[in-house]
């Protein structure tokens, strides 16, 4: 194939292009996936979080996994609390016992794990590297409170979100509040989302918080940001994730259940909220999800479940619409009605979400990942959390209050 056929190919892959018929995208598959246990763990450092979600990946691929074979590795990572920002890529990776492969770190906040991801199907995809590692990891809960606030502010616009006094619960308080406002939303929604996921993540081993809640313990926690509160807020997290990425054409040398990569897609936005058309609206998210289906040749109403991005219980039912779960302003009926549950016909974050599960920035989009792998095989550790006929899923990874998003649809 000529370079410029190629080059047009994984534009058009990447959603870059106008039209993306005629790609078969059945040529990237998930044989493997793994992760950490999340929480606070400080007698861990960025080497050993990684090495223990690269070892349960390794351990869940089914026959002939070989160091040896993997080529390359994308690992997603917002600062490691400022503890190793340079060359930390090759660091975690040769602490797994993978040196001399190509490394890079990828960035994008929130949304750096599904960056990875992203750039790790689109590695396979060029035909570069046969099987590749999407990874992520970050240590959190080593840096003072005051640091975490800076660090994740300059997430958003610095100089005139963060620098002017805004926190990331005081932008998505902002888009609650407009939310209720145009579309009647009510507070009883917001809780309702992280009744629900805690209830997922107390069924989760692997989660960082392992209790359901109550809706009025829910509705009558301390407020950070009006509307919302503290069960309306994820956590500040350790932990990391790793996911082996293939060729399709050899999946079955390491597994007879793969996982196919059928669509995906990414977008940013404006940073500062006050520059977007619609505050109601995360647009990255939109056109991500509508690339991936596209790609994918689905439709909302094709996926089984997905695995979205709640930092904040608004941003749960945000994506809810975004992705075109429901009709726009319609989430918090959608989750009143029980759509989103287990066992309704539209579940959303059976993990437990960031909410109950954790938020340790850099993994998170490649432990979406790992949550839907083990979904759609349907391996999930305990039966109560498994989505029943589960084989078509979507993952949705926000970086910052939606200035960049990845959208990834996963099939059995």
């Amino acid at each position: 194939m000529a370079a410029d056929d190629q080059s047009h190919k994984i534009m058009r892959a990447a959603g870059l292009g106008e039209q993306c018929e005629g790609l078969n995208m059945r040529k990237v598959a998930i044989v493997g996936a793994g992760q950490s246990k999340y929480g606070e763990f400080p007698e861990k450092g960025i080497k050993e979080l990684f090495f223990e979600a690269y070892q349960d990946m390794a351990s869940s691929v089914d026959k002939n996994y070989d160091p040896k074979l993997v080529e390359s590795a994308y690992i997603g990572n917002l600062g490691s609390g400022g503890f190793q920002l340079g060359n930390m890529s090759a660091l975690v990776a040769e602490y797994a016992g993978l040196p001399y492969i190509h490394t890079v770190r990828i960035e994008n906040a929130c949304a750096s794990g599904g960056y990875a991801l992203v750039a790790a199907i689109m590695d396979v995809l060029s035909g570069t590297h046969k099987m590749v590692i999407a990874g992520g990891v970050e240590k959190m809960t080593d840096v003072s409170g005051m640091k975490q606030k800076y660090w994740l502010g300059v997430s958003g616009d610095t100089e005139y979100e963060r620098l002017a006094g805004t926190t990331f619960a005081g932008l998505y308080s902002l888009i609650a509040h407009r939310h209720m406002h145009e579309f009647g939303t009510k507070r009883e929604h917001l809780s309702m989302v992280a009744v629900k996921n805690h209830k997922n993540g107390a069924q989760n081993p692997k989660a960082q918080f392992q209790r359901e809640i109550s809706l009025e313990q829910a509705m009558k926690s301390p407020i950070v940001a009006y509307p919302l509160n503290l069960f309306d807020c994820c956590s500040t997290t350790d932990g990391a994730s790793s996911v082996l990425v293939c060729d399709a054409e050899i999946a079955k040398q390491f597994t007879d259940t793969p996982i196919y990569v059928t669509g995906f897609g990414t977008s940013s936005d404006y940073l500062a909220i006050h520059d977007r058309a619609r505050t109601v609206t995360l647009e990255g998210s939109r056109r991500a999800g509508e690339h991936a289906y596209k790609m994918a040749g689905r439709t909302p109403k094709d996926m089984n479940l997905a695995e979205v991005h709640d930092c904040f219980t608004i941003a749960e039912l945000l994506a809810t619409e975004d992705l075109g779960f429901c009709e726009k302003g319609k989430a918090g009926q959608f989750i009143e009605e029980g759509h989103t549950q287990i066992g309704g016909d539209m579940p959303i974050n059976p993990s437990g979400g960031l909410k109950s599960k954790g938020h340790p920035i850099g993994s998170t989009g490649t432990g979406q990942a790992y949550e839907m792998f083990n979904q759609l095989r349907g391996k999930v550790e305990k039966p109560v959390r498994q989505v029943k006929d589960a084989e078509i899923g979507l993952i949705h990874n926000v970086g910052g209050s939606g200035g960049t998003v990845s959208v990834s649809i996963m099939e059995r």
